[in-house]
């Protein structure tokens, strides 16, 4: 019998699913090591943009059935809308039995306070030019792509992965530029509205920071994402940390053996049986 870890809160956030970059099975092994009370998913979790009927796998529905079963095993599932999700924002304010959806979130952890969001509010080009980040979110598809098939050589031969979208951003001055503003506004921010801790995503780059200006203290976390580093957030014991797949992992956590053969026949069966433990509670 496995043990999986008990965890106040985990936070995660873009995932990208239907996307070539989304590394599903990382996200599965790590769905099943932990049992958390609440599971922040904090935007672009599904990649609306790119979707394609014609890219699916089973390995990406099983990630969603995985969130249907934890939600009617009790886990409180709060889903905050992304801009690869944004579809989603005009359902904010609902709930399907223990799933809700919003845009935000500000949740009190003992004593303190801690503003979620995804983050893509204050990114100027997706504002300004949509168009244009649509079309920057393809090309970096077809980078991650690429990725896939360097890796794969590379670990056939026993060499490290590499990261070519990592490589790009930290070679390139106004990308690095971009994600210390974005980190700066937002931290400015909570510490002016006095948030204890921001709490986002969009921006890939996983983080935990100590935040202090005259006007006061934050710390920022960014849960970073599922598509090259394979991150995420976890409070447990009044404390928060950034979870890293490839380093914190102390024993590997197999795909459930019930979601091995699934179709979206299954999938729809889980909404099902979501439905079903409402009305029970009910």
């Amino acid at each position: 019998m496995k043990i999986k870890r008990k965890i106040e809160i985990a936070v995660i956030s873009d995932v990208h699913l239907g996307t070539y970059g989304c590394h599903a099975k990382h996200l599965l092994n790590y769905l099943n090591s932990i049992e958390p009370k609440k599971l922040i998913l904090n935007g672009d979790i599904i990649d609306v943009w790119q979707f394609s009927k014609r890219y699916f796998p089973k390995s990406h529905l099983k990630v969603i059935k995985k969130i249907m079963n934890m939600s009617a095993d009790g886990v409180e599932i709060i889903y905050i809308t992304g801009n690869h999700d944004e579809m989603l924002r005009k359902f904010s304010g609902t709930s399907i039995g223990n799933i809700s959806i919003v845009d935000k979130l500000v949740l009190e952890l003992h004593g303190k306070k801690a503003w979620f969001f995804h983050g893509d509010v204050f990114d100027v080009s997706i504002q300004n030019a949509k168009w244009l980040a649509k079309l920057g979110g393809y090309g970096y598809n077809i980078l991650t792509l690429l990725n896939r098939f360097v890796n794969w050589y590379l670990e056939r031969n026993g060499k490290e992965r590499y990261s070519l979208s990592k490589k790009v951003k930290n070679g390139v001055k106004s990308a690095i530029k971009y994600i210390n503003d974005f980190e700066k506004v937002i931290s400015n921010l909570a510490i002016e509205n006095g948030y204890d801790y921001v709490v986002c995503g969009h921006i890939h780059q996983p983080k935990m920071a100590y935040i202090e200006t005259r006007h006061g203290k934050t710390t920022y976390l960014n849960s970073g994402d599922w598509v090259e580093n394979f991150t995420a957030l976890e409070y447990q014991f009044k404390r928060w940390k950034v979870y890293h797949y490839n380093k914190d992992k102390l024993s590997p956590f197999y795909v459930d053996e019930e979601l091995e053969d699934m179709d979206l026949k299954d999938l729809i069966a889980a909404i099902t049986i979501v439905e079903q433990h409402e009305k029970k509670i009910k």
